[in-house]
């Protein structure tokens, strides 16, 4: 008996040797074109046994088309009378069993669009009536945006996930104007404008309501006149409903209505002169302006101190004056001068004199001029009266002088420049009181203290290709002269004389080569110099090439584990496979 040799299979055996998607009749191809996209797959399989092909359509990206099938037929995925939505990158994929293959991507474009068709409810309007408006793409799909032009001026826009759009239009310009339309269909990543649509012309018709603004006196007016303002509008047989009116002066609201408003008010020259009478009805609006020019009746008063400067318990003068007047409206003896606070201890000597004796602390007085109602305030003055007898009191130094013209020659030192002040002198040849002298006024130069040198950006932040701050601050007297030096090479790098107390060098573009330490130098004219501690800048390696040489780290590690991955699986499928033999007996 002979037995012959039978193979057999659990499951049956298959390859996916390759798989493409082709459009046709053209990757680029016009509106209303017929496409079909042709997924085929080219399969290997072991005997007749047909096998379950799960076939997906992907476009950019997202899934657009699924179909099972036991053929091993191309599928053939239809798009008829293309639009430009249909445009983008298309894939296929196929899945046998759970192996997976997928095509290339296959980019369709299609061009040209549908012309706009735009209708409106009505071609002749009022003033601040709207129009509805409707703007179609016909047989356009996808994302769409609309958009309406007035007078080829873009005046409103509209998504919508249709292929028409609805709007309301206000047109606010009397006269005649063009409407159209047109749109952007938005196929990812592009789009696609299209023409636009037959304009549409619209009358606007003037309404014949009209705000009116009335000012009395209506010639010149003077500071405490009385203002009347009314506002108000004409021709009430035409006139619509829903008016407003607003009374304003500048930005504040005076009055409102709805046929008339009226308004009192005494004139400022201070405040704003504009008044304005609006008429709103919906959207709509017309104004009526005027400016108003007040003439100032009297000016801000101005408050003196005499003499300049004053001691405590000896006799002042305050003056209030305003230096020019309607002489026309108003007389000399009509404006009146006062002191804020009122119980100042001053008393009156004529008309915006005060007079008495300083105060032993500081003080501060105000002059109220007043004259028919209107009051203006002067700038406030503080009283600081000098403390003679205290400075007497600390006595340092007495010279006798016996010549002629021979000067008093005195030695003194100062802790802070503000002590300069506070010297005076006295000189008396008799036991009478003696008569002293300004206090000491001269330019104090403070030599340099506390010299730092701080670094912009942070130390620990320094890279190549920053820019670079070495700031040098010092306490003293300017004009400052101030040097900044490198370690390196103790030579100056850089220096400037500035007007403060602080300066810095700049060093652009960082490199590798900047890397030392720095110190600054500071010197005015006191002729003291002072150095900052040094710094250490260290430069460190641009972010940019750090990324660099990782990421080239990374790819050089992932190729070299593919390889051994890849070596591993062959030499472990030569020692696994042994190909099927046929078994044979023999009787």
């Amino acid at each position: 008996m002979v037995l012959t040799a039978c193979p057999y299979f659990y499951s049956p055996a298959f390859t996916i040797r390759g798989i493409t998607l082709s459009i046709e009749p053209s990757n680029d191809v016009t509106r209303d074109t017929n496409v079909t996209l042709r997924c085929q797959a080219v399969v290997s399989s072991f005997g007749e046994e047909a096998l379950s092909r799960e076939y997906t359509i992907f476009k950019d990206g997202n899934r657009v088309y699924s179909k099972t099938s036991s053929s091993s037929e191309d599928l053939l995925y239809p798009l008829p009378q293309a639009r430009v939505s249909n445009s983008g990158k298309y894939k296929c994929k196929i899945n046998i069993g759970g192996k997976e293959e997928t095509s290339s991507v296959q980019k369709l474009t299609v061009t040209g669009l549908s012309k706009p068709v735009l209708h409106l409810n009505n071609d002749v309007v009022r003033e601040g009536e709207e129009i509805a408006a409707r703007c179609t793409a016909p047989g356009e799909t996808g994302s769409i945006f609309f958009y309406f032009y007035k007078d080829s001026k873009e005046i409103l826009e509209r998504q919508v996930s249709s292929n028409q759009a609805e709007a309301k239009l206000h047109l606010s310009n009397v006269g005649s104007h063009k409407i159209h339309c047109d749109y952007i269909v938005f196929a990812l990543p592009d789009s696609f404008k299209s023409n636009g649509s037959d304009p549409t012309t619209v009358s606007v018709k003037e309404l014949s309501i009209t705000p009116v603004l009335e000012i009395f006196p209506q010639y010149k007016i003077y500071e405490g006149d009385q203002l009347t303002i009314s506002c108000s509008i004409t021709n009430f047989q035409d006139k619509p409903e829903n008016i407003q009116l607003f009374l304003s002066q500048g930005t504040n609201i005076l009055s409102l209505g709805e046929s008339k408003v009226n308004h009192s008010m005494v004139a400022l020259a201070k405040d704003p002169g504009e008044f304005e009478c609006r008429l709103e009805m919906g959207k709509f609006a017309k104004a009526a302006t005027k400016t108003v020019s007040v003439t100032e009746l009297f000016s801000v008063p101005t408050l003196t101190l005499s003499p300049a400067e004053v001691f405590q318990k000896e006799n002042m003068t305050l003056t209030c004056r305003s230096e020019s007047y309607a002489s026309e409206r108003l007389s000399k003896e009509e404006l009146t001068f006062a002191l804020d606070p009122p119980q100042s201890h001053l008393m009156l000597k004529g008309p915006g004199v005060f007079y008495g004796r300083v105060l032993k602390s500081d003080f501060n007085y105000t002059c109220v001029a007043q004259a028919k109602g209107i009051v203006k305030h002067s700038r406030t003055l503080t009283v600081r009266p000098k403390g003679k007898l205290t400075q007497m009191k600390n006595r340092l130094y007495t010279i006798s002088i016996k010549l002629p013209f021979q000067q008093a020659l005195f030695t003194v030192t100062i802790t802070h420049p503000a002590e300069i002040s506070k010297f005076i002198c006295e000189a008396k040849n008799s036991h009478k009181k003696a008569p002293l002298s300004k206090r000491l006024n001269a330019t104090v130069i403070v030599p340099l203290t506390h010299p730092t040198l701080t670094v912009i950006p942070d130390i620990a932040e320094i890279s190549e290709g920053d820019h670079l701050f070495l700031i040098c601050g010092v306490d003293g007297t300017p004009p400052v002269i101030f040097t900044w030096y490198r370690v390196g090479n103790q030579q100056p790098v850089h220096n400037t004389t500035s007007n403060t107390n602080h300066s810095n060098y700049q060093v652009p573009l960082l490199s590798k080569e900047h890397a030392d330490n720095y110190y600054c130098e500071a010197v005015n004219h006191a002729n003291n110099v002072v150095r900052s501690d040094p710094v250490i800048i260290e430069v460190r390696m641009a972010l940019w090439k750090k990324v660099l040489i990782g990421g080239f780290c990374l790819l050089t590690g992932a190729v070299l584990v593919v390889v051994l991955v890849l070596c591993f699986k062959s030499k472990r499928g030569r020692e696994t496979y042994r190909p099927p033999t046929a078994q044979t007996s023999f009787v």
